[in-house]
């Protein structure tokens, strides 16, 4: 089911900005028996992002109407704002109207035992670019990621790794990267060019409970394979292992159940509830 601005569509005007030049950002969020994971932060990270565009962020109570009209249950969902329709040129108006898409689709069917093996991760030529204007911001013009997910076809590799000019290691196509080193865990500064990801916030998050320091800092391909371990994280996969990247094979490690763990608690903590389930605990 889609929504355009709270009624049930599946057209956009040509005019919208969107269309034109990429010009909106997006949220995918994960929704298990009606519950909506991380529905705070995610929310916080939109108006970020819309603020970082100049685009009039939708007030909490609208987006949440929606997903209530949509009622889903098990399901990834896609909020997407973006400027508004002009006829043309890059000039935009402080009063454009926001247009807002709100859908859902299944939940991708990973293969059960992923997080216990582990991704393979291979390197993308694609490179990320150096823009501090956008950096972090989750706009919707996504065409470097777009090239780089073309660059392999093997169901055995589940993601790229993409590094900025420079060769520093900035995200995956689809991913933020966690990298552990002793009892430090980094993840890319993505001050230049990414975007910041709610699940490795949480994961941050969940690594301080356990005493791990944690730190955005610049890391080459070479800090990424000397790690003791390596994760991917976004708002449907989790947290998730790496388990080869550049013919490095890491091994599992004792902080995945630590950091799993502690992921999960919180994920139950900030669960929002959408679609009241029969079986749902009262109170």
């Amino acid at each position: 089911m889609r929504l355009l601005n709270g009624q049930p569509q599946d057209v956009i005007s040509m005019a919208d900005r969107a269309f034109q030049f990429g010009d909106g950002v997006f949220r995918t969020l994960r929704c298990e028996g009606g519950q909506i994971e991380f529905w705070q932060r995610h929310y916080a990270r939109l108006q970020q992002d819309c603020a970082a565009l100049g685009i009039n962020c939708p007030a909490e109570a609208v987006l949440l109407e929606d997903l209530r009209i949509i009622t889903p249950v098990d399901a990834a969902i896609k909020i997407i704002i973006t400027r508004g329709e002009t006829i043309r040129g890059y000039g935009t108006s402080d009063f454009l109207t926001p247009n807002r898409i709100t859908q859902c689709a299944a939940l991708p069917n990973y293969p059960k035992d992923l997080h216990q093996q582990g991704a393979n991760v291979r390197v993308c030529s694609t490179k990320a670019s150096w823009q501090p204007a956008l950096a972090g911001v989750k706009h919707l013009n996504r065409l470097e990621n777009v090239l780089a997910r073309r660059e392999w076809q093997d169901p055995s590799i589940f993601e790229g790794l993409m590094l900025d000019r420079d060769g520093w290691v900035i995200e995956g196509v689809m991913s933020n990267v966690l990298v552990l080193c002793d009892t430090h865990l980094f993840t890319p500064k993505l001050d230049q060019s990414g975007v910041n990801g709610v699940m490795c916030e949480v994961a941050f998050d969940a690594a301080l409970q356990h005493g791990f320091a944690v730190e955005k800092r610049a890391l080459t391909l070479d800090d990424v394979k000397k790690a003791d371990a390596v994760w991917l994280t976004n708002s449907l996969v989790g947290l998730l292992p790496v388990a080869n990247i550049c013919d490095r094979n890491f091994m599992p490690h004792p902080a995945q159940a630590l950091l799993s763990k502690a992921v999960n608690h919180l994920r139950q903590l900030e669960k929002f509830t959408i679609v009241e389930s029969p079986d749902m605990p009262k109170g």
